[in-house]
């Protein structure tokens, strides 16, 4: 019985997650369907403009990850006004970020795409596209925090209705945009980049109203606190590490993008068609991710450490159960799903097959990300930062480089490194994840 309520106090919390993170990856695999009839070069160029967008989230996602476990901890502990000064201090590092992005896609997105060593087709018809792209990054980043500070008070509902709402208006408008539907401008991919422009503005307004609104009777939102400088080097700093730690692997991803691309456009396409329907496994995995992060960043703060390591271990079990059931359905289904996403055989044969050699090996990402969100809520993020700086680019690049380019194994080889990483990192984090003295962890301080 006090299982089945621990795993009901998770679902709870992860289910709502795991709809918001669902309607981002199906916004997402809608949109490269909803663009794939324009073809395969500009299938490649929405995929690869995704690889390129999620290096430049994964930079500064350190924000919204270090809002989400410093607020839990600071919630569980019913220090909310700490909890407060932090989230501003947050908002303000995020702000300066969201400036940054802009002018680099504003002054640069061309010259980023053409480092990916695609096509000149490929590069002359994203182009801009890419540069709307780092416009609507700008919003998102910031609303990312809004996403931490949501989680780490334990309102993973109100994150997901935002994401929703927000998800909900870019398919539309990319449908719109995209083929002049519904009134609106014929613009073809161009359409589709101001689509996702418009949708995360969108979404980061409905977050400051929530947050400004609803939120202020609880948690006093509009209330300003003093600065504490001490507090914003400690963002910084936890910003940086979780910054790094995705950072590593997403330039990781990028250069195992363009491996991919020196294979040609079909085989570029065939592998952003699997990566698509592999995401819908790295759903889950974010999501009972975050849910170990809030739990066990609460109990931490509650100063339960026994709890807190139960905490993590129940929320890693429920989400093994998850992937290995949505493993089965890509298993079995999936040439049938890669169909959806282009009528080319040569695009959707190959997609099928590294759909199927990836469908329970997925189950390795999803340890990463379980046992990765539970030291993030005990605040160990150097090890997180290093295990994953260490393995993408000394083990996942040059097995990429060594399968790829070397022993010439194509498409398959690229992602027997890609799955032979994913053991490794998921393999080394669970290790620490249980050899770490949960009873000697202490709140995150400013003076840490």
């Amino acid at each position: 019985m006090k299982l089945l309520k621990s795993w009901y106090a998770i679902l709870v919390l992860a289910l709502p997650s795991l709809f918001a993170f669902a309607t981002q990856t199906l916004t997402g695999t809608i949109n490269l369907i909803l663009v794939g009839d324009l073809g395969f070069v500009v299938i490649a160029v929405v995929g690869v403009s995704n690889i390129i967008m999620y290096n430049v989230f994964a930079i500064f996602s350190g924000i919204g990850h270090s809002v989400n476990y410093l607020v839990a901890q600071n919630f569980g502990a019913g220090e909310m006004r700490k909890g407060m000064q932090r989230m501003y201090l947050a908002l303000l590092v995020s702000l300066g970020v969201a400036i940054f992005i802009a002018a680099a896609g504003w002054l640069a997105s061309g010259a980023v795409l053409k480092l990916t060593g695609g096509s000149a087709e490929l590069v002359a018809t994203g182009g801009e596209y890419l540069e709307l792209r780092f416009y609507a990054m700008a919003f998102g980043i910031i609303s990312f925090a809004f996403h931490g500070f949501f989680r780490g008070v334990g309102d993973t509902r109100t994150s997901m209705i935002v994401s929703i709402a927000a998800n909900v208006l870019m398919v539309g408008l990319t449908y719109g945009l995209t083929y002049g539907h519904w009134g609106l401008p014929d613009m073809g991919v161009i359409g589709a980049g101001y689509a996702l422009l418009i949708g995360e503005a969108v979404q980061l307004a409905i977050c400051l109203i929530v947050f400004w609104g609803p939120m202020h009777k609880r948690y006093q939102t509009r209330k300003l606190q003093s600065p504490d400088w001490k507090e914003l080097k400690l963002i910084s700093q936890e910003s940086g590490k979780l910054g790094l730690q995705e950072f590593s692997m997403s330039v990781s991803m990028y250069i195992f993008t363009m491996f991919v691309l020196t294979l040609g456009d079909l085989a570029a396409a065939a592998n952003e068609v699997a990566l698509s329907v592999m995401s819908f496994g790295f759903m889950p995995a974010f999501a009972f991710g975050s849910t170990a992060t809030i739990l066990v960043g609460q109990a931490i703060g509650e100063r339960r450490p026994d709890r807190a390591k139960k905490a993590g271990t129940n929320t890693a079990i429920l989400g093994a159960i998850f992937l290995v059931l949505l493993g089965t359905v890509e298993l079995i289904w999936a040439e049938p799903i890669a169909r959806l996403y282009s009528d080319d055989p040569g695009v959707y044969e190959l997609a099928a097959h590294l759909i199927q050699v990836s469908a329970y090996l997925q189950i390795f990402d999803g340890f990463y990300n379980f046992y990765a969100g539970g030291l993030r809520g005990i605040g160990d993020t150097t090890f997180l930062m290093r295990a994953s700086f260490v393995l993408s680019l000394f083990m996942f690049v040059p097995l990429t480089y060594l399968f790829v380019m070397v022993f010439e194994w194509g498409s398959m080889g690229a992602w027997l490194a890609l799955y032979s990483f994913l053991v490794a990192l998921g393999l080394a984090v669970m290790i620490r994840y249980y050899r770490t003295d949960f009873a000697s962890v202490r709140l995150k301080a400013a003076h840490d």
